[in-house]
């Protein structure tokens, strides 16, 4: 059986497994930490806005299984929030131990603490430093084990030669892949075991065609450089070792965005406050109406804080004017950071304490430093048998954005070794033109300084401009039939 590896177990890796292992590929998933779904475990939004849109077209086209499992695990369903309607939030202390068993269940090779640091080309050998550029403070091989390097700005392109592919609709035309001239990757090169669990020598995975959805956040030296130091966010970069841009190692090229200031990267837009750590009153409010809106003394309205925010949806008057918190089992508290002495000034939050990052006082982490040069089937560019999603895959922002990218990278995967012209979603759904028009932006400076969401800011205008966003699941699922696409991601292809 032809074997697909996923290097990274957000929301779109393990969207990329299951999409594979459903069109019939045996799937292997690496996760670097000792938890799935990454950045996920913070966030908890579904479906405001625009995202309703773009969920209900994932289910159309077969995506569905995720969905189900944060529909099921929502604390609060159809609640508004300054510049968002409709919106759900799951528990996010539920929903990643079903995800797990989702995956098992379906057959997918989980592996834990599973960490991909270089690549084996079949062409030119062994990819180490040199054969990419890298990411911006990311660990290199030494001599003395695995020690940063200086960031740099050098050498990072702005934009992507783009081959754009052609939909086909369950067709089985035998398609030429890629130029012979790509690197074609071989097999992973897996760090030791960070927690010395089972010795520390290296291993090796091989596979047939590979998935990156490694996300754009970490190393620490990212976060040092471009931010406010490491502040032990969820990816725990210290504990389980910094993310390594396989794309880079493997001889692509990667993107980094920038902020308006020029500066590189984006700050993370939110954190977790524990909830019985605020008064009664606010855990009541959260607890029955999901979200509480807590104006700020004019002291602590910080309206520079708005341009910081990596999640421009939110980048709107109230949320400086404002704490907003929202109950997705912890308070999830929309704002890059606010620091702690200043926010127990305000009542109810006397005794507040940051969850998650540990440090939400100083500071989150800084993403959107290794984007990947790609397509809009999501193929990596100069690398044949490599895709990406997610965060790896464009500036977007969102678990639903994550889900979308990761389908198409895992479906178009299986098309990869059935020899098929893989899918290119068109742009007369939302999902195809946001994937088309993501990767068309960063050819220009101004669109290396925009994110890309369903549920908000240009994007979402753009959206409503078109006539794509509806809550009408039948309207949704008719738009999909027209272009013959209905539960494609069903197809078994091997």
């Amino acid at each position: 059986m032809y074997k697909v590896v996923i290097i990274g177990g957000g929301w779109s890796g393990c969207a990329a497994a299951l999409a594979a292992r459903k069109a019939g590929a045996e799937v292997t998933l690496l996760e670097k930490t000792d938890m799935l779904l990454g950045l996920g475990n913070v966030g908890g939004i579904m479906r405001n806005n625009g995202r309703f849109t773009a969920a209900e077209e994932n289910i159309a086209l077969g995506a569905r299984e995720l969905f189900d499992i944060t529909d099921r695990c929502s604390r609060h369903v159809n609640i508004d929030f300054p510049g968002h309607k409709h919106a759900s939030l799951y528990d996010v202390m539920k929903v990643e131990p079903n995800v797990r068993r989702l995956l098992r269940e379906k057959g997918v090779d989980v592996r834990l603490m599973a960490r991909a640091v270089d690549v084996v080309l079949q062409k030119s050998g062994r990819g180490v430093c040199g054969s990419g550029i890298g990411d911006p403070g990311e660990t290199h091989r030494s001599n003395t084990g695995w020690g940063e390097v200086p960031s740099s700005s050098n050498g990072y392109k702005s934009g992507a030669t783009k081959h754009p592919g052609e939909t086909r609709r369950r067709n089985t035309e035998l398609f030429d892949n890629g130029d012979m001239q790509d690197a074609v990757i071989e097999k992973l090169i897996l760090a030791g075991n960070p927690a010395g669990i089972g010795g520390d020598s290296e291993q090796t995975i091989e596979g047939d065609v590979f998935v990156e959805t490694t996300g754009s956040t970490g190393p620490m030296g990212n976060c040092l450089t471009y931010g406010n130091g490491c502040c032990m966010c969820v990816l725990r970069c210290p504990a389980f070792g910094p993310r390594v841009s396989i794309s880079a190692r493997a001889g692509g090229s990667d993107i980094m965005g920038r902020r308006r200031d020029g500066s590189f990267g984006a700050f993370s837009g939110s954190g977790k406050l524990e909830k019985g750590s605020l008064s009664a009153e606010i855990q009541k409010k959260l607890n029955e109406e999901g979200v509480a809106v807590i104006p700020l003394p004019h002291a602590a309205v910080k309206k520079e804080k708005l341009d910081m925010k990596v999640c421009k949806q939110y980048a709107l008057q109230e949320f400086a004017e404002n704490i907003v918190l929202l109950d997705t089992g912890y308070a999830k508290i929309m704002t890059p950071f606010f620091d702690l002495e200043t926010l127990r000034q305000i009542p109810g939050f006397e005794n507040a304490r940051y969850a998650d990052p540990y440090a939400g006082g100083k500071g989150n982490s800084i993403r959107y430093l290794s984007v990947a040069e790609r397509d809009n089937t999501m193929r990596v560019m100069k690398i044949r048998n490599l895709f990406c999603g997610g965060e790896k895959s464009g500036l977007f922002v969102g678990h639903t954005e994550a889900i979308s990218t990761g389908s198409l990278a895992g479906h178009n995967a299986v098309r990869y070794l059935k020899g098929m012209r893989p899918l290119e979603l068109p742009a007369g759904i939302a999902i195809g033109d946001l994937i088309a028009y993501a990767n068309k932006s960063l050819e220009s400076e101004d669109g290396l300084m925009t994110r890309y969401t369903f549920s908000g800011a240009e994007y979402f205008q753009r959206m409503k401009d078109k006539g794509f966003y509806s809550t009408d699941p039948d309207e949704i699922r008719q738009r999909i039939r027209r272009f013959g696409l209905e539960n494609i991601y069903d197809d078994r292809l091997l």
